[in-house]
């Protein structure tokens, strides 16, 4: 069994972060998004992967390398446009070749990983084995229908008026069946070769699609929101480790300080974690915080924020529901004299707050 990674995507939803990385690499709780997956696929027992990658590939080829630290052996496919899930699946058809294979969306966030279903898929081996979870807006994802014996009978990518509020998770288990469908795709209204068609085939063609409907968090990291809600839910299992140097200062709950770090006369309630060489001076940094290695943050207060690598932030009285850009600069405008401009009738009385 391989591992087809789609990691190809622009994260036009989180303007202006990825105009200059891949949104696939913003951290959660100090670690990229996509490295949470490709442990889960370690995990599974998976050892050969494909990633697809797009316009950042030279910058996920970087950060994962030749997979060996996650005991992964990794190939890179190029896509030369974000043409749609099924897209992916067609360029990585020769590298597939008639293995079964798991499709994992790398910017989605599981915990606990697929490790059961990937076990359940090798002894059944259905066509397609879906991961679903119970949504409040199933129109912003595909959507699958089950029948009363709980077989997938049906998808729709997106729907206006869903038929159910099970949306499929970013985890998706095929047999080599699923080429035969895969290339005879047609574009859907976006324009792309859209996955729940390619699955709709396959259950058109009479072959059996399984679905498993998880209980455990799931979520898709395409905004800031559920970036900070999936920092948060990472943060809450957060072990308690200081590494770099805490000096005149307050530590109060699970917070993990790395090597080289330095907290100065300041109070930090957990969970935080701080990364390598940051310094903090004369600041508070509140629960559900991340701070990135290499950050400056002096005199300041934030919380329930994600901070990236080389930031500072000097003089800022508070900080919240914020993610900082790597290497950007946080500092007070400087103060601008102020006037009132009055035309007053005669007799007036005028109370101004100055």
């Amino acid at each position: 069994m391989k591992a087809l990674v789609l990691a190809g995507g622009s994260g036009s939803r989180l303007r202006p972060i990825t105009h200059t990385s891949a949104k696939q690499l913003v951290p959660v709780a100090n670690k990229p998004v996509l490295f949470y997956g490709l442990e889960s696929i370690s995990a599974a027992g998976v050892r050969e992967i494909g990633i697809v990658t797009g316009d950042t590939a030279a910058e996920i080829e970087e950060a994962v390398g030749d997979g060996s630290r996650f005991g992964l052996e990794v190939t890179y496919l190029r896509q030369e446009a974000p043409l749609g899930l099924a897209h992916g699946v067609l360029i990585a058809r020769e590298y597939l070749g008639d293995d079964d294979f798991v499709m994992y969306l790398g910017d989605n966030f599981i915990v606990g990983g697929f490790a059961d279903l990937a076990a359940r898929f090798r002894r059944l081996r259905p066509a397609a084995q879906l991961m679903l979870t119970h949504t409040s807006t199933p129109q912003a994802f595909g959507v699958a229908e089950l029948d009363a014996a709980g077989q997938v009978v049906g998808l729709e990518e997106k729907p206006t008026h869903p038929k159910s509020d099970l949306a499929l998770a970013g985890v998706y288990m095929f047999t080599p069946a699923v080429h035969g469908i895969v290339t005879h795709l047609k574009p859907s209204v976006r324009g792309e070769l859209e996955i729940t068609d390619a699955i709709q085939g396959l259950i058109d063609a009479g072959e059996r699609v399984d679905s498993t409907t998880i209980t455990g968090y799931w979520k898709d990291t395409g905004n800031v929101d559920d970036m900070l809600e999936v920092n948060r839910n990472v943060l809450e299992t957060l072990e308690p480790q200081i590494a770099g140097s805490v000096t005149e200062s307050d530590l109060v709950g699970r917070v993990a300080v790395a090597e080289g770090a330095q907290v100065v006369r300041s109070r930090i309630v957990g969970p935080v974690t701080v990364g390598p060489d940051a310094v903090i001076h004369d600041s508070y940094i509140g629960p559900f915080t991340s701070i990135e290695g290499g950050c400056r943050i002096n005199a300041s207060e934030i919380e329930y924020s994600i901070v990236l690598r080389g930031a500072s932030i000097e003089g800022m009285r508070r900080i919240e529901r914020s993610l900082i850009g790597r290497e950007s600069q946080i500092v007070p405008a400087p103060p601008t004299p102020r006037a009132h401009r009055l035309v007053l009738g005669d007799h007036s009385q005028v109370r101004i707050s100055t």
